[in-house]
């Protein structure tokens, strides 16, 4: 799913897994009482930025379209004709898989050395699957520039050995390799029906539709046994139900077709294991089926095993899933989600799977006409989705997030996203309690090119509507966040409300801007959220739209390292630039969140802090005593106030009475002046100055109204604060 509505810019102690990086390999380190975040998995990969080369490096980058910016680890090596990459090997393996991008149009081949030895076999590379235009998805640019390739070696390597790719004639640049040591082709399980027994043809050349569907129903409750080899499918299955269609392994097995099943219904007992999947999906249509599964295998089914490339979507299922359980497989180079729950999802399992370059959610749970639950994502390892979230939920009752490592989301995209979005209806906002636990994300984050401020690694969004669920994240680390770490937002602009979120154990390493950007009203509790190497400031506190509410942070205890509050929300804080020290001439209440006891009509309290003094906030008429609040975000050493009136002529003059009090916590408040008459007339611009004494420093500022001689309601079109 993606996120399209436009929006203005506005004028504690560890217990998850940690993330290291050592020589270019991705280690997941996990505490002895907590599971590891991530997969696991049958190989170990390899940046070629860490590797010996005699081509160029490329990045870091974040920059929306440009091609390191979606490798992994935001860096690579880019090889011209002759250069190579040299790769110590980090583990027993026979085979190798290489991410790459070559120029738009292009295709060619790298040379493989083992050891110095170079192989007969070469990888074929190709922009064939790259560079995916989505004009429809505002703020998408041209994106999905890496692709992945595939060899067999033809013999061991150990630890220590060496494998180098070299560029033959095509500027090629390398991302990553991933290394692995691929078992020998499974045999056909005892009274299993293989396809090659129906006409099925192993060379690939012809078409060998009609032999699955005859060996998938003389198999009913059986195996369907698709022997090493690669078959070429013409459309798509249908009617497959109470059998299970097995492979000799995903290197060895390999279906090549775009649509595999496609079907809206099925009694279920669907088992599709160790074989692979390979489309010719080079752009994105949205309405074409292009998945490897489309719609419902139907309740007790599995899928397990599976190399999915090269398609649309891995997974879009909709209809009875009931217990489905996805495990163990990879999904890469999709154009679009990896897999897609698209409602009614109960009780499925999606564990341990590995998803890189999906060009939009890796996995997303959409609660579209009836919602997904008790559903959970645990356990999988998603690299580099390039246009939007690692994991997204949208909606939903009762699901779970558990132990997942996500890194390097790009454009419209966090780690995480926690979800109102409904993109269309009927829809199921959250209900329940959502269970966000154990995950590490990594360069998670990225610039909204709609919004123009950036997304957080973890987001929980009231996009269409006031999250009502309970939110508990809990045990999260997270490493290098371009941006923020933490993000409350209702990114469809309404200002719904962000509520019952506990954020209960986090180790933040080294985030770009703030731990915290609160861009909604509602409310957080934090406990033992511990923060190093913040690039700004610990908390960005800025609602958005301007008097729609606060949000408030509660400390829980436990937190270290972000205590400080970025103080002006007319501008975004940069990544590494500091809190800069406060303007002593801005109008520090200008866009704060405000409250009121009463409001008239549409005169709300935040019309007195919208910069607009021809709009104006009112009490409840004849009920005085009424009371306005702003919240400065930090605590100020406030000495002046400048209250305002709208300055049109139809406005006689009056004087209001009124007192000031402060506060540091938002509810224990003490006096700063004394209650007195202020004169407004609009003569003289209808504004009265307060100064306040030598020594006031408060966050919160009240105004307590008294009477008004003018109109039975307290009345300011602008409430200004300033340091001198």
């Amino acid at each position: 799913m993606h996120s399209n509505s436009l929006r203005s810019v506005r004028s504690m102690p560890a217990i998850g897994a940690a993330v290291a990086l050592a020589a270019g390999l991705l280690v997941t380190l996990a505490p002895a009482a907590h599971a590891a975040a991530g997969a696991d998995l049958p190989f170990t990969s390899v940046e070629a930025e860490s590797a010996t080369t005699t081509g160029t490096k490329i990045g870091p980058d974040h920059t929306q379209g440009t091609i390191a910016s979606e490798a992994s680890g935001r860096q690579a090596v880019r090889l011209g004709a002759g250069q190579r990459v040299e790769f110590t090997v980090p583990r027993a393996a026979n085979a190798v898989n290489v991410s790459y991008n070559v120029p738009d149009g292009q295709s060619g081949s790298l040379n493989v050395y083992v050891n110095g030895t170079k192989l007969a076999k070469t990888l074929a590379v190709t922009s064939k699957y790259s560079y995916v235009d989505t004009s429809w998805i505002a703020g998408a640019k041209t994106h999905h520039f890496f692709d992945n390739a595939r060899l067999l070696l033809g013999q061991n390597v150990q630890p220590g050995d060496k494998i180098a790719v070299e560029a033959v004639s095509t500027q090629v640049t390398v991302d990553v390799a991933d290394f692995e040591q691929v078992a020998a082709a499974a045999t056909k399980p005892a009274g299993a029906v293989s396809v090659t027994d129906k006409g099925a043809d192993p060379s690939g050349q012809g078409d060998s539709t009609q032999a699955f569907r005859s060996a998938i129903a003389a198999a009913q409750g059986g195996v369907v046994w698709i022997p090493p080899g690669d078959y070429r499918l013409t459309s798509s299955l249908s009617g497959v139900q109470n059998v299970t269609l097995q492979g000799a392994g995903s290197w060895h097995s390999v279906v090549h077709t775009s649509r595999f099943i496609d079907q809206s219904s099925s009694s279920g007992g669907v088992h599709l294991k160790d074989f692979a999947v390979i489309g010719e999906v080079t752009e994105r249509v949205d309405s074409n089926p292009d998945n490897f599964v489309n719609g419902a295998l139907g309740p007790g089914s599995s899928v397990s095993g599976m190399w999915l490339q090269h398609l649309k979507v891995g997974l879009w299922l909709t209809g009875n899933n009931d217990t489905l359980v996805v495990e163990n497989n990879r999904v890469l180079d999709t154009t679009a989600d990896g897999l897609n729950l698209n409602g009614n999802a109960r009780g499925v399992r999606v564990r341990n799977n590995f998803l890189r370059n999906n060009g939009d959610d890796a996995l997303a749970m959409w609660s579209l006409y009836s919602p997904d639950t008790n559903s959970s994502f645990e356990n999988n390892t998603i690299s580099q989705p390039n246009l939007a979230n690692g994991i997204a939920i949208y909606g939903g009752t009762d699901l779970a997030v558990k132990n997942n490592l996500i890194s390097d989301t790009n454009a419209l995209g966090s780690g995480i996203a926690i979800s109102n979005q409904k993109f269309l209806d009927p829809f199921s906002p959250l209900a329940g309690t959502i269970t966000v636990s154990g995950n590490t994300l990594v360069r998670a984050g990225a610039m909204n090119p709609n919004w123009q401020h950036p997304m957080g690694a973890l987001r929980v969004d009231s996009y269409d509507s006031a999250i009502e669920a309970n939110v508990n994240i809990t045990g999260t680390t997270i490493t290098d966040s371009p941006y923020s770490a933490f993000e409350f937002v209702s990114g469809g602009g309404h200002g719904y409300a962000t509520k019952n979120v506990t954020v209960d154990g986090a180790t933040v390493r080294n985030t770009g801007t703030v731990v915290v950007q609160a861009e909604s009203q509602g409310a957080a509790k934090f406990s033992n959220v511990q923060a190093t190497g913040v690039g700004a400031a610990g908390v960005y506190n800025c609602p958005y739209p301007a008097g729609s509410g606060t949000f408030t942070l509660t400390d829980g205890g436990g937190n270290a390292g972000w205590s400080s509050t970025w103080g002006d929300c007319s501008i975004w804080p940069q990544p590494g630039q500091g809190n800069p020290d406060p303007d002593p001439t801005r109008n520090l209440a200008k866009g704060r969140p405000a409250t009121a006891t009463g409001s008239q009509d549409v005169y709300t309290p935040g019309k007195a802090v919208d910069g607009d003094a021809s709009t104006y906030w009112e009490s409840t008429n004849n009920a005085f005593p009424q009371a306005w609040t702003v919240d400065l975000g930090s605590s100020q050493a406030v000495r002046r106030l400048v209250l305002k009136l709208p300055p049109a002529t139809a406005w006689q003059a009056r004087t209001q009475t009124l007192s000031v009090q402060g506060s540091t916590d938002g509810s224990a408040y003490s006096t700063v002046l004394a209650s007195q008459g202020y004169r407004f007339d609009p003569a003289t611009g209808n504004t009265a100055t307060v100064t306040l004494p030598s020594g006031t420093n408060l966050r919160y500022l009240k105004l307590n109204v008294t009477a008004n001689t003018g109109w039975p309601a307290a009345q300011f079109s602008e409430v200004e604060a300033y340091l001198n």
